[in-house]
C-alpha cells in the first residue's frame, strides 16, 4: 500500500511539474535548437560575468555566493592559471572537512584489519577453531533457512530454475514458535536479522567495524573535497580521471582497494603526465583486481613450484591461502550475469585488463589494435598481481603474532611483481617488438608504446572536449588539444591551457550546452546556495536515485558525459525532487539557509513573489532564464499548489550495501538517526514560497545546464 501511495504521488507530481515545465525537456534533448534553446544563448558574445560563469561551472562545480566578484578582481586568466597550479592553492578548508573521516589515512592492510569481511573473517575463525557460539548457531541458522527457502522452490524437470513469478509466495516458509509472538516474517528474514546483530556484537566486542563504512566515507571525502576545495579544477579532474579509469566498488575486495586507488593513483597524477597516471593506474590494486590481471598467469608457470604448502615459506602460503576465492572471471559486459565467476575456468592468461587498457585508457575502439595485440599485451601483463589481494583474514591474523601476521599488517593489498607466473617470451604489440627476458619492462613497455600513441592523444583530447567543451566535440580543437597532448608529452596541464584559451571555449555556443551529470549538478546546488554539508550517506543516496551512485557503474567504461544519457522524464523528475528537498532542509546532514539571501526578517511580507523569484534567479543562474521557463515558474507559485516530494524508495535508500555507506551513522544515537531516517524516507509537502521558488529554480533547464 505504501509503495502504491508513493508511485501514485510520484506520478502525480511528475504530471504537475512536466506539463508546467515544458520547456525542460525540449531545450536540454535540443529538440528545437531555433526556439527555447535559441532564446537560452544569445549568439553575441559573452558578458564578463557570464564568462566568469562558465569558468566556474567548467573548471570547478559552480560559483559560491561572492566568487564572481573575486575572480573578476584577480582577472579571469589568473584564475585559470592558478586553478592549472593546484599545488599552490592552499586547501586549508576542505583538508579539514575530510581529516575527521579515519579510513582515508589508512593502509589497505590496515582496512583489511580494521574492516573485515563477515563472511571471511567467519571462514578465518572458523578454519582456527576459534569461531564463538553464538556466532557459529547464527551462521547455521542462516545457512539452513537459505536452504529450506531454496530446496521448497519447484524445480522445472531439466534443473533450470522457474520463474519468481511461479513460485508460491508462501511456500518454504516454516511456522515457528516467533509466529505466536506476533512475528510473522520468514524465518530466512528473521534468521538473517539475528546474523546482522550477532556479527555487529562481535565486531563491537573486538574494536572492528563493517566494510560498509570504508565505500561511505571516501564517497563522503569526495562530496567535500568537490563542496568546500579552493582547487576546483583538481577536484574535476579527479572526477574525470575515476570514470575514464572506472573502478567497481561492489567487486570483491574493491571495496578495500578504492581508498588507496583515490589517494595514491589518480590524486597524485591528475594534473600531471598522462603516461604517469596510466603507470600508476596499470599497478593500482584496485584495478588489477576490477579487471582480473591480479590472477593472470601464464600458461605454463608453476606458482610456489610442487613443494607440499607446509614445506613453503609465508609469503607463498599467504599468496596462494584463497586461492579459492581467486578463479578468473569472465569479460565484464552490460549484463551483470556476466559478472559471475567461472568456477571450473582453467588458471591461465586473463584478456580483460590488456582489452580495456586499448580500448577504454588509451587507444580508442577505433585506435588500431587487432584480437592478437590483445593477446599479446595480456602476455606481457602476467605476473602483475596483488599480495593478499582479498587480505587473507588479516582481522585474525592481527590477533597473532609472528612474520605471518606481520608480513600481512605492511604489506596486504599491495602491488608487486611475481616473476615465477610471467610470460617471459618474445611479444609483437602494435608492430614493436617486446625483447624475451625482460620481466616486469614488459608491462611498462606496453604503457610506454600506448602513452605515446597518436591514437592515445586523438582519443583523450576528444573526450577532454567532450567533457569540457562540447558534446559534439569541435574536430578542428581536437585536433590542436592532441597536437598540445604530443608536444608536452602527454603533459595534462597543458591538454587543459589549450582547450581553456581556446576560442571554442569561450564561444557562447558553449555557454550552458553541457548537461551536468548528478553528481555535478548535487555539489553546484550545494554551493550555488552556500550550503553546509557532512557529505554523509542521505547525500550519497540523492546521487544514486538521480542515477549516478559514486563507484557504482559496473562496466569499465563509465558513466556517460552527453546529454542524451541523462536527458528523460525519470532523470528530470528526480532532480527536481532533489532540489526541493535540498530548498527545504529534507536531506540530513545537508543545511541551507534560504532567507539570507533576502535581506530582510521577514521576506515573504515586504516583497512580492516575483520579485523573491527574481532575487533567486540571479543568485542560482545569474538571471539567465527563457521567457518560457519565468512563465512557468509564476504559474507555479500564483497557483498556490502544494509540491509534494515523493519518500525515498526503499530501493535507492538502500541501493546496494555494498556502494552506500549507511553504516557511518551506525554510531548515531538510535532516536538521532531514526528522526533522520523518518525525515529522508517520509513524503513531504512544500508550501512555503521561497522553499518553493528555489527548488523549481534548481530544477529548471537553466540550472541543470552548464
Amino acid at each position: 500500500m505504501i509503495h502504491t501511495r508513493n508511485v501514485q504521488s510520484r506520478i502525480a507530481f511528475a504530471y504537475r511539474l512536466l506539463v508546467s515545465l515544458v520547456a525542460i525537456a525540449a531545450i536540454l534533448s535540443n529538440v528545437s535548437p531555433s526556439g527555447a534553446q535559441g532564446q537560452l544563448r544569445s549568439t553575441a558574445r559573452l558578458s564578463e560575468d557570464q564568462r566568469i560563469l562558465h569558468v566556474l561551472n567548467r573548471l570547478g562545480f559552480g560559483a559560491r555566493p561572492g566568487d564572481v566578484e573575486r575572480v573578476k578582481a584577480m582577472g579571469l586568466d589568473n584564475y585559470i592559471n592558478q586553478q592549472l597550479n593546484p599545488k599552490k592553492i592552499s586547501d586549508a578548508a576542505a583538508d579539514a572537512k575530510v581529516r575527521i573521516l579515519p579510513t582515508l589515512s589508512m593502509t589497505t592492510a590496515e582496512l583489511y584489519e580494521k574492516y573485515p569481511q563477515p563472511g571471511q573473517l567467519l571462514r578465518q575463525l572458523q578454519r582456527r577453531g576459534d569461531l564463538p557460539a553464538d556466532l557459529a548457531d547464527a551462521q547455521k541458522n542462516r545457512a539452513k533457512d537459505a536452504a529450506a527457502v531454496k530446496d521448497a522452490q519447484p524445480q522445472p524437470a531439466n534443473g533450470a530454475m522457474m520463474p519468481a513469478d511461479a513460485v508460491p509466495k508462501n511456500q518454504g516458509i516454516a511456522k515457528n514458535e516467533n509466529a505466536a509472538k506476533g512475528d510473522t516474517r520468514a524465518p530466512a528474514a528473521r534468521d538473517n536479522e539475528e546474523y546482522r546483530r550477532v556479527i555487529r556484537e562481535y565486531y563491537l566486542q573486538n574494536g572492528l567495524q563493517l566494510p560498509q563504512r570504508i565505500t561511505g566515507e571516501l564517497q563522503a571525502s569526495r562530496i567535500l573535497r568537490a563542496v568546500y576545495s579552493e582547487r576546483q579544477l583538481q577536484e574535476v579532474m579527479v572526477d574525470f580521471w575515476t570514470n575514464h579509469f572506472n573502478v567497481f566498488a561492489g567487486k570483491g575486495a574493491d571495496r578495500w582497494l578504492l581508498v588507496s586507488y583515490d589517494r595514491d593513483t589518480i590524486r597524485p597524477n591528475a594534473m600531471g603526465k598522462f603516461s604517469d597516471l596510466l603507470q600508476a593506474t596499470a599497478q593500482s590494486p584496485a584495478m588489477l583486481f576490477y579487471l582480473d590481471n591480479f590472477q593472470s598467469v601464464s600458461p605454463n608457470a608453476q606458482p610456489g613450484g610442487n613443494r607440499p604448502r607446509a614445506q613453503r615459506g609465508p609469503l607463498a602460503q599467504l599468496l596462494m591461502g584463497d586461492r579459492g576465492n581467486n578463479r578468473p572471471q569472465v569479460r565484464m559486459g552490460n549484463n551483470p550475469e556476466q559478472q559471475r565467476p567461472q568456477q571450473q575456468a582453467r588458471r591461465g592468461i586473463n584478456e580483460n585488463y590488456a582489452r580495456e587498457l586499448m580500448e577504454l585508457h588509451t587507444l580508442g575502439v577505433d585506435g588500431g589494435y587487432t584480437q592478437k595485440d590483445v593477446q599479446e599485451v595480456a602476455r606481457c601483463f602476467t605476473g602483475w598481481t596483488i599480495f593478499a589481494p582479498r587480505g587473507a583474514g588479516a582481522a585474525t591474523q592481527a590477533m597473532l603474532n609472528g612474520p605471518r601476521a606481520e608480513m600481512l599488517r605492511e604489506n596486504a593489498g599491495k602491488f608487486y611483481f611475481n616473476p615465477r607466473v610471467h610470460d617471459d617470451g618474445e611479444k609483437i604489440v602494435l608492430g614493436h617488438k617486446i625483447p624475451a627476458g625482460g620481466g616486469f619492462k614488459d608491462g611498462l613497455m606496453v604503457l610506454d608504446i600506448l602513452a605515446h600513441s597518436s591514437a592515445t592523444a586523438k582519443y583523450i583530447a576528444t573526450k577532454l572536449v567532450r567533457y569540457f567543451v562540447s558534446d559534439r566535440p569541435p574536430p578542428a580543437l581536437v585536433d590542436r588539444v592532441a597536437a598540445a597532448f604530443t608536444k608536452s608529452d602527454g603533459d595534462i596541464r597543458e591538454t587543459l591551457r589549450a582547450i581553456f584559451f581556446s576560442p571554442e571555449f569561450k564561444s557562447p555556443e558553449a555557454y550552458r550546452a553541457k548537461v551536468m551529470r548528478p553528481f555535478e549538478l548535487t555539489i553546484s546546488a550545494i554551493r550555488t546556495l552556500g550550503a553546509e554539508t557532512n557529505g554523509g550517506p542521505q547525500l550519497h543516496q540523492w546521487i544514486a536515485r538521480m542515477g549516478e551512485p559514486l563507484y557504482g557503474f559496473q562496466t569499465p567504461n563509465g558513466y556517460s558525459d552527453t546529454a542524451e544519457s541523462w536527458v528523460n522524464t525519470g532523470g528530470l523528475l528526480e532532480r527536481l525532487n532533489f532540489g526541493l528537498a535540498l530548498a527545504s532542509n529534507r536531506i540530513p546532514g545537508t543545511r541551507v539557509d534560504l532567507k539570507r539571501f533576502l535581506g530582510s526578517a521577514a521576506p515573504e511580507r515586504s516583497l512580492d513573489k516575483a520579485q523573491i523569484m527574481d532575487r533567486f534567479l540571479n543568485l542560482i543562474v545569474a538571471g539567465d532564464v527563457t521567457p518560457k521557463t519565468k512563465e512557468a515558474l509564476l504559474k507555479q507559485l500564483n497557483e498556490q499548489t502544494v509540491l509534494a516530494i515523493p519518500a525515498m524508495p526503499p530501493e535507492t535508500a538502500r541501493v546496494n550495501d555494498s556502494i552506500t555507506g549507511e553504516t557511518m551513522e551506525a554510531q548515531a544515537p538510535f532516536q538521532q538517526r531514526q528522526q533522520r531516517q523518518q525525515l529522508a524516507r517520509a513524503d513531504a509537502n512544500i508550501t512555503d514560497p521561497i522553499t518553493k521558488i528555489v527548488g523549481l529554480i534548481l530544477g529548471s533547464p537553466e540550472f541543470q545546464r552548464q
